[in-house]
């Protein structure tokens, strides 16, 4: 079977495909090849990387029924390993956020179930206006999603907009969904966007990139004064980069009317 997901790099942004007709949905195979591409992407020189489906219509619909119900079905198999599958669903995802690039969804197709769990784990959603669907409709299927989306949704919208999009097993359309905040932008060709996205932070210094994604990310659950100082860590570890030095000069060289018109720029 030729592998689900593929990889394609440009200027160091690396656009990775999940294909997998006629519907795209997900695998318990397709988890490991996720871990896999996680693992050789930390080994190669990547300043950006975007998620987008490869089947059209599709980004990941959500996670295969039929494995689902054949998992469900084996009760004995579903006691003795029930958390260690869903442990193998969230170590990839989880894996997503300790990257030092970020991470970008190209939601071009429906987007729901583990598909949104995925996007979720992403730290930029880009959305694409047509006739798809994006949400968590689990508990419409006697389900809860298992790799980490209610937790996430909750850290993104909020506890009631979560109650009330996973208890009512809610989907939406792209637009519906931009105005809700699941998705952080909306354009006509979400891949096409989110490789602009990929390349614009590409250019940025990276140890900067790097360091302030780590610090958003270990403080959104800490406590506010455990939070600054890690902002003051991402701090010293971004004027320790090799560009620093170069960008600020050529920022202060500037006359001050310019300045704006530089910081601006893409």
């Amino acid at each position: 079977m030729p592998p689900f997901w593929s990889t394609a790099t440009e200027n160091g942004v690396v656009v990775a495909r999940y294909r997998n007709p006629p519907v795209n949905y997900y695998t318990d195979v397709a988890l490991g090849e996720l871990d896999a591409l996680v693992d050789g992407l930390a080994t190669e020189s990547v300043r950006a990387l975007v998620l987008a489906g490869g089947t059209p219509g599709t980004f990941v619909t959500h996670f295969s029924p039929e494995e689902i119900l054949a998992g469900i079905r084996d009760r004995e198999a579903l006691v003795r390993a029930g958390a260690v599958r869903s442990g193998r669903a969230n170590r990839p995802l989880g894996r997503l956020a300790e990257l030092p690039f970020p991470v970008i969804a190209a939601m071009n197709g429906d987007t729901m179930g583990f598909g949104y769990e995925l996007a979720l784990a992403c730290d930029l959603r880009v959305g694409q206006r047509g006739n798809y669907r994006y949400g968590l409709p689990e508990v419409r299927l006697g389900v809860v999603p298992g790799a980490g989306g209610m937790q996430r949704l909750t850290r993104l919208v909020g506890l009631g907009r979560s109650l009330d999009m996973v208890l009512r097993a809610r989907v939406f359309t792209p637009e519906d969904a931009y105005e809700h905040g699941l998705v952080d932008e909306l354009a006509d060709d979400a891949l096409r966007t989110a490789v602009a996205i990929g390349r614009e932070i590409a250019a940025l210094p990276p140890v900067a990139v790097a360091a302030a994604k780590r610090a958003l990310h270990a403080g959104a659950d800490a406590p506010l004064t455990a939070a600054l100082v890690l902002d003051g860590d991402a701090n010293v570890r971004a004027k320790g980069g090799a560009e620093v030095v170069e960008v600020l000069t050529e920022y202060v060289g500037l006359p001050p009317n310019r300045r704006r018109e530089w910081l601006e720029r893409r």
